[in-house]
Parts: C-alpha cells; sequence; structure tokens
C-alpha cells in the first residue's frame, strides 16, 4: 500500500502541473493501463453450411473506442453458473462490520489512503451505506466484509459479481465494492466520486493488473443514479460492464488460483485527491447497494 501512496504522490504533482482531465488517483487504483482502446468483442459469422462444406470464416470488427463501447450480452457460459451468494447486508453470518484487514490494525482508521474514515461495527439492512461527521473531522463509516465472518465466502476466478447500486451525491462520498486477502487480491467492481459525476474507477490490482478511469457519454452515470454492474472475473481478463454494456476488459485476469473477500463500504476523501467533505457532527452522507449477488 505504501508503494501505491508513493505513486499518487507523484501523479498528484504532475497534476497540479498541468495534466487535466484525468481525473485524480486514489488510494485503491494502479499505474496506468495499456492507452489503446479496448476493442470490441470479436464476433462470428457463420453460414448455413451444405453437406462437407468447409467451415465459415470467423470476421473481427475493428475495435471499439472507450467512449462508445458496443452492447455485449451476458458470457455465454452464464446460463450454466449457479447462484452461490445473495447478499444480505443485515447477515451477522455472511459479514462482519466495521473491521477489515484491508485497514491498518484492522482499522478503525486508514489515513494513509487520504480517508478519513473511522469504521463503525454497524450493518446496513437495505443495503444503505452511510458516513456520518463525528466532531474532530473524523466520519463513522459503515464497511462490511466477508473476511472474517462465519459463512467466509470468497470470489473465486470465474464468479460473475452482479450489482444494483444508487450512487452518492455529497461531495466527499466514496463508495466501493472490491475485493482484498492477504494485502492484496484486490480487484475494485467500482469506485466513485460525485466531483467527477459521469466517471467510474474500474480496477484490476491482482498481478500486472489493469484500470480505466471510464467516463459514460450517456451520463446514466450521475450522482443519486440507479446503475447497474457486473464484473466477470476471468483467468486472463477481468470485464467489467456497465448497464450490460462492456465498458472495460482489461486483458489480463486474476489467474487460475485467484480467491479473495468481498468489502462493500463508504469511505470518506480527505481533500488530497477529490473534496474533503464539509458540515457539521451529525452531517450525513450516503449510498445504496440494493443488491448484490455472485454465480459461479
Amino acid at each position: 500500500m505504501a508503494l501505491w501512496s508513493d505513486i499518487r504522490s507523484w501523479i498528484g504533482r504532475q497534476r497540479r502541473h498541468g495534466q487535466d482531465g484525468i481525473p485524480p488517483r486514489t488510494p485503491q487504483s494502479v499505474p496506468p493501463a495499456p492507452s489503446a482502446p479496448i476493442p470490441a468483442p470479436t464476433t462470428t459469422t457463420e453460414a448455413a453450411p451444405a453437406p462437407d462444406a468447409a467451415p465459415a470464416t470467423t470476421t473481427a470488427p475493428a475495435p471499439a473506442t472507450e467512449a462508445a463501447p458496443s452492447p455485449d450480452a451476458a458470457p455465454a457460459a452464464a446460463a450454466a453458473l449457479a447462484r452461490v451468494f445473495t447478499a444480505d447486508f443485515g447477515s451477522a453470518r455472511q459479514w462482519i462490520a466495521g473491521r477489515s484487514s484491508a485497514y491498518p490494525n484492522m482499522g478503525p482508521t486508514n489515513p494513509g489512503d487520504h480517508k478519513l474514515d473511522h469504521l463503525v461495527g454497524q450493518y446496513c439492512p437495505g443495503g444503505v451505506f452511510a458516513a456520518v461527521a463525528r466532531a474532530g473531522g473524523l466520519w463513522d463509516c459503515n464497511l462490511l466484509t466477508t473476511e472474517g465472518s462465519p459463512d467466509g465466502f470468497q470470489l473465486r476466478t470465474g464468479d460473475v459479481l452482479r450489482a444494483r447500486v444508487t450512487l452518492p451525491t455529497g461531495a466527499g462520498a466514496w463508495p466501493a465494492i472490491w475485493t482484498w486477502r492477504d494485502g492484496r487480491n484486490e480487484v475494485d467492481a467500482f469506485e466513485y466520486h460525485p466531483d467527477n459525476p459521469n466517471l467510474l474507477e474500474l480496477s484490476n490490482h491482482v498481478g500486472r493488473g489493469g484500470y480505466l478511469y471510464w467516463r459514460d457519454p450517456s451520463r446514466a452515470v450521475a450522482p443519486g443514479s440507479t446503475i447497474d454492474l457486473r464484473t466477470v472475473l476471468g483467468a486472463r481478463s477481468v470485464e467489467w460492464y456497465v448497464n450490460d454494456r462492456r465498458v472495460f476488459s482489461d486483458g489480463r485476469g486474476v489467474g487460475t488460483g485467484w480467491h479473495a473477500y468481498l468489502i462493500v463500504n463508504m469511505s470518506v476523501s480527505d481533500g488530497t485527491y477529490h473534496p474533503r467533505p464539509s458540515g457539521p457532527p451529525g452531517t450525513r452522507l450516503s449510498w445504496t447497494c440494493h443488491s448484490l449477488t455472485v454465480d459461479r
């Protein structure tokens, strides 16, 4: 985590020297992914073969640009997958509240990641994740993780994570759905900051990893909007979908033996890369995870 802090500090200096238009890096970001546009999925066109005819040829379309990815159906194997996890954010069997090895000493604070978090041991029935201002500048923040829970659920290579979320509106709010195990194995299904209203941060920190700051040209991603997310955790490529459109495929994947715990949380930015929230003690920020499932 110290390496990422050094990288973020360097990038922060670069942006102050005029590299406008690139959203600020967050503590859960990685070095830049290749700048080439992400190709659209290859499609195969076949005519009905006559008896003993040679197979039809495969034609790959020109790569799609990041700004206008083509619609993409669910992975072909999805029909064969089974539902292995359905989140109940009020369940003490599924989740541990307010503690995570992703935070120094299991929490409650994490200033090294530029967060004003003070984790609290509260569950989130209904999927509402909140942060409430405390006296002194920190915020009481919700974090749930499957790490250490009685069920101990872990995502594995090939799993498909789906979530429906309503994004926060208040400056400084920092919601995320991500994974963690043994100080690494992090994949961010999404991170969001309302000061970049149409942008999602999508990251794979496993191995060489890859990331994309994806700006939604349709502006369906916006403060207060409700969107559907899908993350396919492939061995050779992690794919992110927003409202059933593939927006990023990292071409790196998580490898064949990967597994990690789930984290769903609300953090608060300390002002380094995104605005620091204002307000007296009791001021509240929130977002909602209406549903979260995993198919395998």
